[in-house]
């Protein structure tokens, strides 16, 4: 049976009001990282222990080609207290963190990655923060646990990312943070297909702080994120989160406008003083060359947009879930 974020949420809403909620639930998607899982659930289980009785770990199998169900199942049906997701298919992280904080409940939430580069006994440092009064707490990475041109890949990513969205996000954080349930709430009011949390989190605007945490190497096998995801997540993102390509394509073809008036008057003024010559075959050849393109990639630009708006229109779920463990309704 499948079920979409519409009925997971609603499956959590319906929760007895008697039952207890918990003061933190942790978030992981879950994609090639069969390898760490073990290791990953005892050191969360151990870590929040020490903070509280009271948490939960919710996995999300977002459909990795290393087949992490079976393990994730088996891990989650001996600790009552780590809940899994299982997805049809793979829809992407940000996907997977938004089905976590859509049926999870509790206080405070951890989203967190499944590599090990962010500890989970730093969770406790960010709970610490949080608990001084603010709605979110993130982990600054004052040590990068990525290679050289991952970072650097992270660096350009964010970079053209603040110029064309207006979104001011920082290369130097991660999905790791905690938050509270009121910014939990505002998150699951925000239905659009093009996710991207951190961007989400920034717009929402509560009061934020961080702490400085080492981002340790990642413990097996690498990155599934390519230089070619990073590049269409960063389009997707700015897609979604801005109208400055738009903007950009506008003012270039203002200022094309303005050149062309400027340019065919002194041609003008050159014909009615010097007479005319049959002349300039190139440059007219270069020019029509060079508005034809620019009206081509007005066009694409234009097209992208059109494009993401009629995704928006079909209304189709976030994510489809094929099973879980561990949640009140039973394995769906």
């Amino acid at each position: 049976m499948l079920t979409n974020s519409r009925s997971l949420q609603a499956s959590s809403s319906s929760a007895p009001a008697t039952a207890a909620i918990p003061e933190i639930a942790v978030i992981v998607p879950v994609y090639n990282g069969r390898a760490m899982l073990q290791e990953l659930c005892s050191r969360l289980v151990r870590s929040l222990s020490a903070i509280t009785p009271d948490f939960i770990i919710v996995l999300v199998d977002d459909a990795a080609p290393d087949n992490a169900w079976p393990l994730i199942r088996d891990i989650s049906k001996a600790e009552h207290r780590i809940r899994a997701i299982r997805f049809s298919r793979n829809f992407g992280q940000h996907y997977a963190l938004t089905a976590g904080i859509d049926i999870a409940c509790a206080n405070w939430y951890v989203i967190m990655d499944c590599d090990l580069q962010d500890a989970p006994e730093d969770i406790a440092l960010l709970y610490a923060k949080a608990r001084e009064g603010h709605d979110v707490v993130f982990g600054l990475r004052k040590k990068e646990g990525h290679g050289e041109i991952k970072r650097l890949g992270s660096r350009l990513f964010y970079t053209v990312f603040r110029l064309l969205s207006g979104v001011q996000l920082d290369w130097s954080t991660g999905n790791f943070r905690i938050f509270s349930n009121a910014v939990a709430d505002g998150f699951r009011s925000m239905r659009e297909q093009l996710r991207f949390v951190p961007a989400s989190f920034e717009w929402m605007g509560f009061e934020t702080a961080y702490v400085e945490l080492p981002h340790y190497s990642r413990a097996e096998g690498r990155s599934s994120y390519t230089i070619g995801k990073l590049v269409r997540l960063a389009s997707n993102t700015i897609v979604a989160h801005s109208h400055m390509p738009l903007n950009i394509v506008a003012v270039l073809g203002f200022v094309m406008s303005g050149i062309t008036f400027v340019a065919a008057l002194i041609f003008f003024g050159r014909a009615l003083i010097f007479g005319t010559e049959v002349a300039g075959w190139a440059s007219l050849f270069v020019t029509l060359l060079f508005v034809s393109s620019f009206q081509i990639a007005l066009m694409g630009v234009l097209g992208i947009y059109i494009g993401k708006t009629f995704d928006e229109a079909k209304h189709r779920p976030l994510y489809i879930v094929k099973e879980t463990v561990n949640f009140d309704d039973g394995d769906v």
